[in-house]
């Protein structure tokens, strides 16, 4: 079965055919440092990583470059509003550039603890501004721009396919145009390449240009850096499914109508993470940051299973209970990896490594097989999960074959399931050397061992809970019970 992917461009899934055998050159939009990424920024980013991992899981060489905007993105991704990263700036009386290292800083942190590999090029926009000069300049030498009150335009009547992404209209768009008007444009959806003119006094950064002292537009940045590390043409595109109508429309319009070929073959968007009040966004304040849920007890690998148990294309619903849902169900799973690491002795638990290459021989091929199948069927990670779980609990494979396959579907899933399980056992050695110490508890457990197993239930209740009037939890799992203190 050949891997399959859902094209925004042409709304349908298409078989993968990279331009060149092999490699594929994939541009992901990175995030804008001017505050915290909330939970639901954070989603595409996994996406990110699951699709770089599902690549490299089936045989691709991959060149993942992302972005990192700090100066240039209004407010309004239509050209108004004041820039993000000022704005931030100002609120906190420091400099535009302090305001990126620190939310750049706090997002690769997010990165990591969600374990995201970091893209292979990471590109910030204020490193870039020459390339984006020269690519402004090809833009108007081919007839698509034109000055109007002190900034550059694109000129979307000069470009025949804009809107083909978003599957818009313009001439009904113009009819019943809801932006805001800007007197200087021709068109309501022509867009600002460079700004000499700002909508507000005292822009942070400025460069000079052939049009003017300036800074440039949002859109400009993600052609220039892409094709600075990726080429005119490449493979693949993602981002959220919010930049589809402006963004990812006027970054297609602008790189084709430097170069008149075309840009991306594959457009790939994630849907939104959604609260009960509805779009998670920061303008609104109703968002969540990864900290506040580790400050709710939950791990970064919790937020991690949440995500997958959804396909990228749905929209999912955040709330708590379904986070405890994920917790319960990420727990159980990693309890039941404990196990098996245990099964094999002292050697195994406590190995730096497992091995994820599975022969075409052993009993879990399988599973592999069904894993590979629901990756190559638009990345279909509530699939994969779901034999990730079969595997697991198929108790009629050895351990050594069940641990191979836990390592191979986990090199794409990445929850740390083999790390979680070691210090699951580690925590609960710990747990035992302490009881080893205090023989009335250890006392205590045997006692309530022996009621569960005479069915006398009240009596095993009763201890639990005298327990944990002492501040000691009792957990039952697949190799017995632990207990740690409250």
């Amino acid at each position: 079965m050949a891997l399959e992917l859902f094209n925004t461009m042409g709304r349908e899934l298409q078989e993968f055919r990279p331009r060149e055998a092999g490699k594929v050159g994939f541009y992901g939009c990175g995030p804008t440092v001017y505050n915290y990424a909330h939970i639901g920024n954070l989603r595409a980013f996994v996406f990110q990583d699951i699709l770089e991992r599902s690549l490299s899981y089936l045989g691709y060489e991959v060149n993942h470059v992302m972005n990192v905007t700090d100066i240039g993105h209004l407010a309004g991704d239509v050209d108004s509003g004041e820039d993000k990263m000022v704005a931030t700036a100002k609120e906190r009386g420091q400099s535009v550039l302090e305001i990126a290292k620190f939310y750049t800083d706090a997002f690769f942190a997010d990165i990591d603890r969600l374990n995201i590999r970091r893209p292979g090029t990471i590109c910030r926009a204020t490193d870039h501004v020459n390339e984006m000069i020269e690519l402004i300049r090809r833009i108007e030498s081919n007839g698509h721009t034109y000055m109007s009150g002190g900034n550059l335009y694109f000129d979307v009547a000069t470009f025949p396919a804009y809107g083909d992404l978003a599957r818009l209209n313009l001439e009904d768009l113009k009819a019943g145009a809801r932006i805001d008007v800007d007197e200087n444009k021709r068109n309501p959806y022509d867009f600002v390449l460079w700004f000499t003119k700002s909508k507000f006094e005292n822009q942070a950064l400025t460069w000079d240009s052939p049009w003017g002292r300036g800074y440039p537009g949002w859109h400009i940045e993600c052609s220039a850096m892409s094709m600075k590390y990726l080429g005119e043409q490449f493979d693949i595109h993602t981002g959220g499914i919010d930049h589809i109508a402006i963004h990812h429309t006027n970054e297609i319009a602008q790189s084709e109508g430097a170069t008149g070929k075309q840009w991306v073959r594959y457009w790939l968007h994630n849907e939104f993470l959604v609260m009960d009040k509805g779009k998670m966004s920061k303008s609104s304040g109703n968002f969540l940051t990864l900290q506040t849920l580790m400050d709710e007890g939950y791990d970064p690998m919790d937020y991690r299973y949440f995500l997958l148990g959804g396909h990228y294309r749905s929209q999912l619903t955040f709330s708590w209970e379904s986070m405890d849902s994920a917790k319960n169900s990420r727990k159980n799973l990693v309890q039941r990896v404990s196990a098996i690491l245990e099964s094999l002795g002292e050697a195994a638990a406590s190995a730096a490594d497992i091995a994820p290459e599975v022969p075409a021989s052993s009993p879990a091929k399988p599973y592999l097989d069904r894993f590979r199948a629901a990756l190559e069927q638009d990345l279909s990670t509530p699939r994969a999960l779901s034999e990730l779980q079969g595997l697991v609990r198929d108790q009629g494979l050895s351990a050594a074959d069940v641990l191979s396959g836990i390592a191979a579907m986990d090199s794409v899933l990445a929850l740390r399931l083999v790390d979680s399980a070691r210090a699951m056992i580690a925590e609960r050695r710990a747990a035992e050397a302490e009881i080893a110490a205090d023989p009335r508890v250890e006392a205590l457990i045997a006692e309530r061992a022996e009621a569960k197993k005479a069915k006398n239930f009240a009596k095993a209740d009763e201890i639990r809970n005298r327990l944990k009037d002492e501040g000691i939890l009792l957990e039952d799992g697949p190799s017995g019970t632990i207990w740690r203190k409250a």
